[in-house]
């Protein structure tokens, strides 16, 4: 059984030279997934950052970067990250399971609000952020040569709004012994138009309604489906991800000295580099190269030797908490992933209509009924109030999307930013 979930990065320390295509398959392919039992759990939820008093403007990367330093260790021990348009990520360890996993993650998201409040910011869990244009503050090399990319490869609006005005909630859970892997993985897929709709809390971008439930889900879709498309189900799942992660454009090649990166600006399979056809950097890629390559691609369903769930829009609490549990249940219990499969069988691979019309298409709101009932039966004592509140909500065809629309077509989308900043009032226990 894995013990962490691995970071997202890796260190220029094997300098060999990868022996060709299958060499860089078989690389892969040993990484994509590893056994080990349905329990754990990790959460990653990122937010936007926001200035109290002054909402419409993006918080300047010192400021952020001064703030972070000075937090110290986390009571739940979640790491924090910055992205480059200053959203906040907090990173959980894996956690025996979800109930234990969302608690660590409250307990560092009250920690980490008081800080930001001490010097009049706010944490704003969204999937789009509703008011402030696409802006990078980030100066890291990693955001500068991404930016290029995708301006090279036509992709510069949803590029910029992908890295700087969307935010997820992540969920990072065990592969299962390895006969169970291919169904696993199909299930994490069909369940993807579902979830989206269910989570869809981004209604709005740059203070306009976009027409889309979830623009975040929107945004994605507009990137290049090489790198940001679902795996198919076509096969054995590690292979797949392996002929996937080959056939994607190399994204920037990292240099050695102080952590630069250089943009690729044209579109360069992995497999073009690994075989030689194309040399980038003035190289043949190591393993090192072909690891961080893989921290570039974002399909809805990220393989890493775990299942790391990407499709969800990041929402307020209690949205968050029911998120995580009903994803965990209809993945690791059997009994709800059966209903689960079955529930989404009729809306499988719709997930433009999940992120465009949510639950207002019969079709997605019948599904989403089944997974939710699904989820409730089977829900953690601990998180079942959060559970019903999510099943209700569903029940009345309703999503954290609704909300945000409600508030900014009465008093505008900076109030709907700001409203997302408000410290979560506890549930009560029902159970």
């Amino acid at each position: 059984m894995a013990t962490a979930f691995p970071s997202t990065d890796s260190t220029l320390t094997d300098a060999r030279p990868l022996d060709g295509v299958p060499s860089a398959h078989e690389h892969v392919v040993a990484a994509a997934l590893h056994p080990g039992a349905p329990g754990p759990v990790g959460l990653e939820l990122e937010a936007h950052l926001v200035d109290l008093r002054d909402p419409a403007v993006r918080v300047p990367w010192a400021r952020i970067t001064g703030l972070v330093d000075r937090l110290g260790p986390l009571p739940g021990r979640s790491a924090v990250t910055l992205e480059p348009g200053g959203q906040v990520e907090l990173s959980g360890p894996p956690h025996p399971d979800v109930t234990a996993a969302v608690a660590a993650l409250r307990s560092d998201a009250a920690v980490l609000r008081s800080a930001l409040a001490g010097d009049g910011l706010g944490l704003a869990p969204l999937g789009a952020d509703p008011l402030r244009p696409a802006a990078r503050v980030s100066p890291g090399p990693r955001y500068r040569a991404m930016e290029d990319h995708f301006a090279a490869v036509g992709c510069t609006r949803a590029g910029a709004a992908m890295m700087t005005s969307t935010a997820s909630l992540q969920v990072n859970l065990e592969a299962g012994a390895p006969a169970q892997w291919r169904e696993r993985v199909a299930l994490a897929h069909a369940l993807g138009p579902v979830l989206v709709a269910v989570s869809a809390s981004s209604p709005l971008l740059v203070g306009q309604e976009t027409d889309w439930v979830s623009t975040r889900q929107q945004v994605w879709g507009d990137l290049d489906q090489a790198r940001c498309g679902p795996l198919l189900g076509r096969g054995d799942p590690a292979d797949e991800w392996a002929d996937y992660a080959l056939a994607a454009p190399v994204m920037l090649v990292r240099l050695t000295d102080a952590g630069g990166a250089e943009p690729v600006t044209g579109r360069v399979p992995f497999a073009d580099w690994a075989s030689g056809e194309t040399l980038l950097g003035g190289r043949r890629p190591t393993p090192a190269d072909l690891d961080y390559h893989l921290t570039t691609l974002f399909p809805p369903v990220r393989l890493r030797g775990f299942l790391e769930v990407r499709y969800l829009d990041a929402a307020p609490d209690p949205w968050w908490p029911a998120l995580a549990a009903v994803t965990t249940t209809l993945l690791d219990d059997p009994v709800a992933a059966d209903a689960a499969a079955a529930a989404c069988e009729p809306v499988a691979g719709r997930w433009s209509d999940a992120a465009r019309l949510g639950l207002a298409d019969p079709a997605l709101h019948a599904a989403a009924r089944g997974c939710l009932a699904a989820a409730l039966d089977r829900s953690p004592t601990g998180l079942r109030a959060e559970v019903e509140a999510l099943a209700a909500l569903v029940d009345a065809g309703r999503s954290p999307a609704d909300d945000v629309l409600d508030t900014a077509r009465s008093s505008g989308p900076a109030a709907a930013l700001l409203a997302a900043c408000a410290d979560p009032t506890p549930m009560e226990e029902t159970s």
